[in-house]
């Protein structure tokens, strides 16, 4: 199975607009809410023409964008936003690991979202961002999804206290949304790991140990994409008092620190899941080493066996003129009957000895 890694793009130079991810035949689409306490407004297939007329800055506005392959629809969103290339570079080249940038204005977060692929032990990779910018937060995705489905339902019924909130809430339950999708897939792994430790007390195939080496690189691939997300969401929880990004309510700054609790709570489950699976891989060998022993042991046991016996055929089987026992009558039967009982005796004892 191949081995884990993020989606690789080519090297483009930090202001090419250029998608760089697989995911090429996803129309790229918007959709707006624009909401308050009071009210919620939803626009499905949301177009540029109406950015000016939509957009109501008085109220929180979410324009989720998925779909990444339209660059003159993006670059469109850019100008209207006044967001610089290297933003829209960085949200169209996947193979950015994630990152947190602050600007005087502008909150820009980047997240990779993993999730365990159907029919392999692979695991896809999407990359999200986000703007935070002046009262809207902008969403970007590869293509479109239902991790925030439960989210649209609450702007929509006024469930919770999201309506309530600015939208640097919102982007605390997009982020958090983006998390549950870790749990998903190390709950996932670890089912698989309770599987490989089943079968390795059952044999010793090959294939388990190919098993094992790529869920070890599965979670190794897990441990790289969080660790980045771990340090970010501890950048964000230290801007509180900075006075150069003020999009981010003081009140609000608690739920982040959720966030990067559950960071550390995440990287803690895959340390003790790796450990798990160091488990699994010594018991295989384990395993390995004791049927090899047992048959060691087996043909150590046949070898004691036969030595005497070898041994008693070589004696009858030298050459001498003057062996007596040659011209005995019965001499062949109470060899062989003699070598019988010797076989019978070493099989008693070791019996006895509880050799097998």
């Amino acid at each position: 199975m191949r081995k884990i890694k993020y989606k690789k793009g080519r090297k483009l130079q930090h202001i090419t607009l250029e998608y760089t991810g697989v995911e090429k035949e996803h129309e790229t689409e918007m959709q707006l809410f624009v909401y308050d306490d009071a009210d919620v407004v939803e626009y499905e297939k949301f177009t540029v023409l109406a950015l000016n007329t939509c957009i109501d800055y008085t109220k929180n506005n979410w324009l989720n964008i998925h779909g990444l392959n339209d660059i003159n629809l993006l670059k469109t969103v850019g100008a209207h936003f006044k967001l610089d290339d290297f933003l829209l570079a960085d949200i169209l080249n996947t193979s950015k690991r994630t990152k947190l940038e602050e600007q005087k204005d502008i909150l820009f977060f980047n997240i990779k979202s993993l999730l365990p692929s159907e029919y392999s032990d692979n695991i896809s990779v999407e990359q999200i961002s986000f703007i935070l910018k002046d009262g809207i937060l902008i969403s970007f995705q590869e293509k479109r999804s239902d991790f925030f489905t439960h989210i649209r339902e609450r702007l929509r019924t006024h469930a919770g206290i999201v309506r309530t909130k600015k939208v640097d809430y919102l982007l605390y339950l997009l982020l958090d949304a983006v998390m549950e999708n870790f749990y998903i897939t190390i709950e996932d792994e670890e089912d698989k790991i309770e599987e490989l430790i089943n079968l390795t007390k059952k044999g010793a195939d090959p294939i388990i140990l190919e098993k094992i080496e790529n869920h070890r690189d599965n979670f190794n691939f897990l441990k790289r994409s969080i660790i980045p997300l771990r340090d970010s969401l501890y950048y964000l929880k230290t801007i509180k008092d900075d006075d150069t990004y003020n999009g981010i309510q003081k009140e609000t700054f608690s739920f982040f620190i959720r966030l990067h609790q559950k960071s550390l709570e995440l990287l803690e489950q895959i340390d003790s899941d790796m450990s798990s699976l160091e488990s699994a891989s010594n018991f295989y060998f384990s395993e390995q080493s004791r049927k090899m022993n047992e048959i060691m042991k087996t043909l150590t046991i046949i070898s004691a066996i036969f030595i005497p016996l070898t041994f008693i055929v070589g004696v009858y089987g030298m050459n001498f003129e003057y062996m007596p026992e040659l011209r005995a009558k019965n001499g062949y039967f109470i060899v062989m009957g003699g070598m019988l009982l010797l076989v019978v005796a070493l099989i008693i004892y070791f019996k006895k000895r509880r050799w097998f």
